[in-house]
């Protein structure tokens, strides 16, 4: 696939793909919409302060975490076209309580709410993924998640200007919130009528339980343990961060950490129901996979996604202060962060098309975003601005990139498992951004920027000893396994019209199909 196919609009997959990144697009519009009117939120709103103002950052990618679960659970249950559009219409409401909201509870709450509507990315991200091959899937997820990713330097470079010249006033941001959160609304319910869950005649194939991951070992299984319980419990550091502002009682948060507690054992609980009825009747040798490759994208979204939400959420507001700019300018210049999605993310995806290792182009982008995190600790005031900004270009680069590169990869780990691996995938991005927030909470920006190198540099390790290379990654077709096609022949027969009501139900322990027939048409 080449840059040229992008404008043949006749083709439906080139439709799908450009409708797709322009909800991707809209809904980190909003997500990102406070970054760039922090300092006029503090000027606008009297009893704000900067502390505030970070504990807001943190709650804007918190929920997250548990929404790109949820999302990959559903999308698997009910398709990406379903969820995609819900998202958008559900999540105008928490756009207009920020945008009135009057009271410190009324913002924060918003801005945890707002938090779910991150999970659009690994929506768009299996959608895609329906409507392209194994030797495009990189190009298209790059090009859908770079132009969607625009949405937060767009916010970035447009609502200040927003706010400030078409709506005027001290109230000017709260309009162009509102405003924001109205087109969002519209565009939902024009995604829900105008997409389809891939090209027609395709057949939705789904895992056969959603409610957890399936793995092909015991020892998988364990893994997936391990690495679950961190992507909830880490909704932890937030409830210490909002106690620590004075808004939780000691009792309140006592409960809030029991109900994620509860939240992980629950999920615990599932990935032993879903799996070891499975492992006890024995997965086919052609249907297993590694769940080492998914731990190992696990820490690559952790330290590139990651990274960059944290980014995004404190760079305006950082060379404002360090070089003494306007909130208008600042937040043109930090959007060049975000701005390099546009080509950035797609060429990592073109790079891991082309390549012969999809696995050597990971490690290179992993050691890059280091060097170059590296490179911006050491930004200050005596630094030139156009050099600060030629850094920052460059260490995005590597950053969107590597983003691209990891969702090149996948799709690929278990076709079938694409809407669960990228949702976990995807939260481990968010488990990022509340670590790198939480840590900016108390160090200067220099030592916040070295804290996200050191951790790019363990993701490099980690890839480096457990990624393997994904097999067929460079074919036609998706491989499918004995099961994948035992599941689509279920699929095929299930929606035949042989009969007007089929309930298919999939007993693992017996390894049989149940149906339950009405009358025939």
């Amino acid at each position: 696939m080449k840059a040229a196919s992008l404008f043949r609009f006749s083709r439906p997959e080139i439709r799908a793909l450009h409708l797709t990144w322009i909800a991707f697009f809209l809904c980190f519009y909003t997500w990102f919409n406070m970054a760039p009117l922090a300092t006029t939120l503090l000027k606008s709103v009297a009893w704000l302060t900067e502390d505030h103002i970070k504990l807001f950052a943190i709650c804007n990618v918190a929920l997250t975490i548990p929404a790109r679960i949820l999302a990959g659970m559903a999308m698997d249950r009910w398709g990406p076209r379903r969820v995609f559009s819900t998202m958008m219409i559900v999540m105008a409401g928490p756009g207009f309580l920020f945008a009135f909201g009057e009271t410190f509870v009324q913002l924060l709450v918003a801005r945890l709410l707002l938090g779910c509507i991150g999970a659009s990315f690994v929506v768009g991200i299996h959608m895609t993924a329906l409507w392209f091959q194994p030797k495009d899937i990189g190009f298209a997820e790059g090009f859908y998640a770079g132009w969607g990713n625009f949405g937060s330097a767009a916010a970035a470079m447009a609502l200040p200007s927003i706010a400030f010249y078409l709506f005027g006033g001290a109230a000017g941001w709260r309009y162009a919130i509102a405003a924001n959160s109205v087109v969002l609304l519209a565009y939902g319910i024009f995604y829900w009528f105008g997409i389809s869950d891939g090209p027609s005649g395709t057949v939705f194939r789904k895992p056969r339980k959603v409610a957890a991951m399936e793995v092909s070992s015991r020892g998988d299984m364990i893994k997936l343990i391990l690495w679950t319980i961190p992507m909830i419990g880490g909704l932890s550091l937030l409830v210490w961060k909002i106690q620590r502002s004075g808004i939780l009682s000691p009792m309140a948060a006592a409960m809030a950490y029991g109900a994620i507690a509860v939240a992980v054992v629950y999920q615990v609980i599932q990935i032993l129901k879903v799996n070891l009825p499975i492992l006890k009747q024995g997965v086919p040798e052609d249907d297993r996979y590694d769940f080492n490759n998914v731990a190992a994208l696990n820490t690559t979204y952790l330290a590139n996604f990651g990274a960059e939400l944290a980014v995004v959420s404190m760079l305006p507001a950082f060379f404002e202060l360090t070089y003494g700019l306007s909130p208008a300018v600042a937040g043109l210049i930090a959007s060049s962060f975000a701005f390099v999605n546009l080509f950035a993310r797609p060429l990592g995806g073109v790079i891991s098309d082309r390549m012969k290792s999809r696995k050597r182009v990971m490690l290179i982008y992993m050691i890059g975003i280091s060097i170059g995190f590296l490179m911006m600790s050491q930004i200050n005031s005596t630094w030139p601005l156009p050099f600060a900004v030629i850094v920052t270009i460059l260490c995005s680069c590597f950053v969107q990139g590597a983003e691209g590169a990891t969702f090149a990869i996948i799709p690929m780990i278990k076709r079938r498992l694409t809407g669960q691996i990228s949702g976990m995938a995807g939260a481990y991005g968010n488990v990022g951004a509340v670590i790198y927030l939480t840590v900016y909470s108390f160090v200067d920006a220099q030592t916040f920027f070295f804290v996200i190198a050191f951790g790019a540099f363990c993701s490099f390790l980690v890839c480096q000893r457990y990624l393997q290379e994904p097999e067929n990654a460079f074919s036609g077709e998706y491989y499918l396994s004995s099961v994948d096609r035992e599941i689509e022949g279920e699929a095929i027969f299930a929606n035949s019209g042989l009969f007007s009501e089929i309930e298919i139900e999939q007993d693992l322990t017996e390894g049989q199909i149940k149906m339950g027939v009405g009358s025939r048409e």
